[in-house]
């Protein structure tokens, strides 16, 4: 079940808002996450806050990966669906920059 945003911590909201910096079709690490918002050994934590994210079509979780490339799971499962949506993402990029 996805969280209420109300019920966010401080710290989700931060992992959240580094998480819209990314860029639209690339990604960046878990630990990425944790140095921008100071907390560079929050790493496991940054993906437990992502869990949370109660708002995934904006919010974009599924830009965050593991430190390898490896894309880890998107809403705490693995179905392919980060994999999906990236790969959109790259396309709509490639077709702005036509």
């Amino acid at each position: 079940m996805k969280s209420n945003s109300k019920d966010l911590t401080d710290f989700e909201w931060q992992v959240l808002r580094a998480s819209l910096t990314i860029p639209l079709g690339e990604t960046r690490s878990y630990k990425w996450i944790a140095n921008k918002i100071g907390r560079p050994k929050a790493v496991r934590a940054v993906g437990q806050a992502l869990r949370k994210n109660p708002y995934p079509l904006i919010i974009p979780c599924h830009r965050v990966v593991k430190s390898d490339g490896t894309l880890g799971a998107y809403a705490g499962k693995m179905d392919g669906k980060k994999a999906e949506l990236l790969a959109i993402e790259r396309i709509i990029v490639q077709r702005i920059k036509s």
